[in-house]
């Protein structure tokens, strides 16, 4: 029992242990690491290392050396690791970053100019020569890095750089780059081999990106591809010069590093690129691919599919240089070269199912019933797929195996006349993975005449004979004649329908006068049913005066007054009229309507053919004017009347001339002494209204000498002043007290004391009733 606990207790350690890789910087050199770790083969040979570049820790550890995968989940058990920061970062758990930089740790120009970027930091470089007996050489790598941040868009801009340099050591020849992403030209970065970022940046290459780490990976990276190839195609016996480098780019941060399995370099076949799906160049169901391994010389070949032997001399064919496949599977090939040297080869094969389509027809209208028309072939791609969204038309033929070979295809799908009735065409139908089918299209045409009623439409507000059609309205019509959801568009000509090319809106002005001709193409489940004609009338709409203001005078009531139509040039007998009295529909249906109402009056004339104009006249109230008061204040010169007066109008005033200036302010200023008419009009002609009125004067002089003009000194409108006078004292220049004029005493007849008084200037003073004081003289002339 104690025992299986002990047993017990040191599985739970290994496998603790075990979780993670193990680095080790020390045991070999970088020529054991190239030579016995990375090759490990006899048949290829003069291996010498000629440079290492790494970063300088100011220790023991570097940036690259040997690590070990026994026992964790990491695709290669062994082989050598190359990195932009410190070797003892790269094992996992993934839980912290590797983020190291160190002195003088410079970039490399070579990786630069191989992948066309620049500003690398903190290369690491193994150098070394080595000479092939077979024409290519492989081995695999798988490229890890901090800048895989799932669903961080930093991962869309940034990437470390590393490259598999080789070229023959003569040096005649550029560096290639052998490091790319399989069977294209593309670097392998975190940012060519990545699932993408949602919303930031799409998938690259999502097929070699292998997988990102949570915080128990073997490695302390986010993020690595999928285990790749990289090959080289080499002369035989002819020594070349291989540069592996890794970089960080722009700055030091966020480390990654390079992986290269164990023993995996080695002669190669070329087998041919992947067949798989997901990059679309399977093979299609029921097709076979030769793979062709053949080398020169007396070689030995042996097949195999997903490690099982297919073909090689236990199977009989020991010299068959090549194999037909026939079902998917990952092939592989072992080529006995001389000096017992193999040469590997692998390639996987894919087969995706063949697309289904299916024949149909297609039928485009034919205006000349010729059974000749142009037709959009394309139109047919839903009924030739069987509306599978995940296929595709490449292209139309005239002939079926011109389809078949993908030759001579129809250069005009989209405007294709048929050269006779019932033409049939065939359509090559694709799958993602470029895998066809073949399809018949019959073309017919349709000879359907729709009876489409003209639609009408009135005038608008200028009559030009243009007007704003809804062409929805046509649809309506003729619903009871065409199928169930059929798709209902409008065009100008009949070429434009045809194509389907400038399609009219719903709301269209017509664009000839008064009548335009359009069509209308109607077509269901794709197909062309019909292309009718429609009429576009615009309907004479009757034209009226603009709207306007009159006034109705109340004090006439119940006078009336007559209002109109205003049918401009034309006769009123032809129209129907409404007469709309504050919005209330009104008994009235003549051109003219006797009132004697003030308020709003809408009149709406309509022609025989429906179309109907309204005008709006608006009575408002008015009256002769009511005087209220006229105020005369101060005497003449300086003074001023001021006519009050009450009703519904708007009044102008005049003084004295009823046929003169009128003014609109209801005072007058500075107006002589005397008797005085004013007039009050009605602006609105509702009639003038009149009074007299007195300006208090005191006259200059008078003359008492019996002949009855001027015999007495008084004053002027005495009785109409508004604020009467308490009396006028008179006095001699010598401010002698003369006499008294007042209500009782209305006059001075030059008079003291029964006696004469002499010519001469006499003074006197006013005292009005609110006080007021005014002083003047007046001559005497006997």
């Amino acid at each position: 029992m104690k025992q299986v606990f002990s047993f017990f207790i040191m599985f739970i350690s290994l496998l603790h242990y075990s979780q993670n890789i193990t680095v080790d910087s020390q045991t070999y050199t970088p020529q054991q690491l190239i030579e016995d770790i990375l090759i490990d083969s006899d048949c290829i040979t003069n291996i010498v290392v000629t440079n290492v570049v790494g970063g300088n820790f100011g220790g023991a550890d570097q940036s690259y050396g040997y690590f070990d995968a026994t026992g964790t989940s990491f695709p290669f058990q062994n082989g050598i690791v190359m990195s932009t920061g410190r070797l003892a970062n790269v094992p996992g758990p993934n839980n912290n970053l590797s983020d190291d930089d160190a002195t003088n740790w410079e970039g490399d120009a070579d990786l630069e100019f191989a992948l066309n970027e620049s500003n690398t930091f903190n290369a690491t470089i193994l150098e070394f020569d080595f000479t092939s007996v077979a024409s290519q050489v492989s081995f695999r790598y798988l490229f890890a890095s901090e800048e895989y941040q799932e669903n961080n868009p930093n991962s869309c801009q940034f990437s470390d750089l590393f490259g598999f340099l080789i070229r023959p050591t003569d040096g005649q020849n550029q560096y290639e780059n052998i490091a790319l992403v399989p069977d294209t030209n593309i670097p392998v970065k975190a940012t060519t081999v990545t699932p993408g970022v949602p919303g930031s940046c799409p998938p690259q290459n999502e097929t070699y990106f292998g997988t990102f780490n949570g915080v128990n990976a073997p490695i302390n990276f986010n993020g690595q591809t999928a285990v790749l190839t990289a090959t080289a195609n080499v002369v035989p016996n002819q020594s070349y010069h291989v540069k592996l480098v890794i970089a960080d780019e722009q700055n030091y941060r966020f480390d990654s590093a390079v992986f290269l399995e164990a023993g995996s370099f080695q002669l190669s076949s070329d087998l041919g690129p992947n067949r798989l799906i997901a990059t679309g160049n399977s093979l299609c169901e029921g097709e076979d691919l030769e793979l062709i391994a053949y080398q020169d010389g007396q070689n030995t070949y042996e097949w195999f599919r997903d490690g099982v032997l297919v073909q090689g001399a236990a199977l009989g064919c020991g010299t068959c240089g090549s194999y037909t496949v026939t079902e998917p599977g990952t092939y592989t090939v072992e080529v006995g070269l001389a000096n017992n040297c193999t040469s590997y080869g692998e390639v996987v094969i894919e087969y995706a199912p063949l697309p289904v389509g299916q024949n149909a027809v297609l039928t485009e209208c034919d205006i000349n019933q010729d059974g000749l028309t142009t037709y959009n072939l394309f139109d047919a791609s839903s009924d030739l797929t069987n509306n599978d969204d995940t296929l595709v038309i490449s292209d139309f033929f005239i002939l079926e195996s011109d389809a078949r070979d993908n030759t001579n295809p129809i250069t005009n799908p989209t405007s294709f006349q048929n050269a006779t009735p019932f033409q049939t065409v065939f359509a090559r139908i694709i799958n993602p993975a470029n895998c066809y089918d073949i399809v018949e299209l019959e073309l017919q045409t349709s000879n359907n005449i729709i009876a489409i009623p003209d639609l009408e439409f009135c005038d608008g507000e200028v009559i030009d004979g243009f007007a704003n059609f809804t062409l929805g309205d046509i649809e309506a019509s003729i619903v009871n004649q065409i199928p169930t959801g059929a798709d209902v568009t409008f065009y100008e000509n009949e070429a434009d329908a045809f194509s389907e090319t400038n399609a009219l809106p719903n709301t269209y002005q017509n664009e000839v006068a008064n009548s335009q001709i359009i069509y209308v193409k109607i077509k269901s489940n794709n197909q062309c049913f019909s292309i009718s004609q429609a009429r576009l009338n615009v309907l004479y709409t009757p034209v009226l005066e603009p709207d306007e203001s009159l006034f109705y005078c109340i004090d006439t009531f119940p006078e009336t007054i007559t209002l109109y139509g205003g049918v401009l040039n034309d006769s009123p007998n032809n129209y129907y009229y409404e007469w709309y009295f504050n919005g209330a529909l009104t008994d009235v249906d003549t051109s003219f309507y006797d009132i004697n109402e003030t308020g709003t009056y809408t009149v709406i004339v309509t022609d025989p053919n429906g179309c109907s104009s309204s005008r709006t006249i608006t009575v408002n109230p008015s009256e002769t004017a009511t005087i209220e008061s006229i105020v005369v204040d101060g005497i003449a010169p300086n003074n001023s009347v001021t006519i009050n007066v009450s009703g519904q109008g708007f009044y102008d005033y005049a003084i004295d001339d009823i046929d003169g200036f009128y003014q609109e302010s209801n005072v007058f200023n500075n107006v002589t002494y005397g008797m005085h008419t004013v007039y009050i009009r009605d602006r609105n002609g509702c009639g003038i209204i009149e009074e007299i009125i007195t300006v208090l004067g005191f006259p200059k002089f008078f003359t008492p000498n019996g002949d009855t003009t001027n015999d007495v000194w008084q004053v002027l409108g005495f009785d109409t002043l508004t604020n009467p006078i308490e009396y006028i004292r008179i006095f001699n220049r010598y401010g002698k007290f003369i006499s008294e004029i007042n209500t009782q005493n209305r006059a001075w007849d030059g008079n003291l004391n029964g006696q004469k008084l002499p010519s001469d200037d006499y003074w006197f003073v006013a005292k009005f009733s609110d006080g007021k004081i005014y002083n003047g003289h007046f001559a005497l002339r006997r």
